[in-house]
């Protein structure tokens, strides 16, 4: 959420007491509209094949997650580019 506020705050957009900020998604009804891997895994209970006899329930330390988009209108197209993480292994902590 700190990120999400930061990036919300940067170019000078204020925020008031009571503005709602949200962190899920806009799915639709069917599985081609779902716009998570908790919903495509169906709350890991259906494997998703990820080509190669690879699949997936959940993340796994190593994964690699791509996401790109645009909007686009008559005679216009925007898009952000591309947003890359890598699912790192948990820090122990003793």
């Amino acid at each position: 959420m700190k990120q999400q506020l930061a990036h919300h705050t940067i170019n000078g957009c204020n925020i008031r007491p009571g503005d709602l900020l949200a962190s899920g998604t806009i799915s639709g009804h069917s599985p081609e509209n779902f716009g998570s891997m908790l919903e495509l895994s169906w709350k890991g209970t259906k494997a998703i094949d990820l080509g190669s006899g690879h699949n997936r329930k959940f993340l796994q330390d190593g994964d690699e997650v791509i996401l790109t988009g645009f909007c686009q209108g008559n005679g216009y197209r925007v898009g952000f580019g591309e947003c890359a993480g890598k699912v790192l292994p948990a820090v122990q902590m003793y």
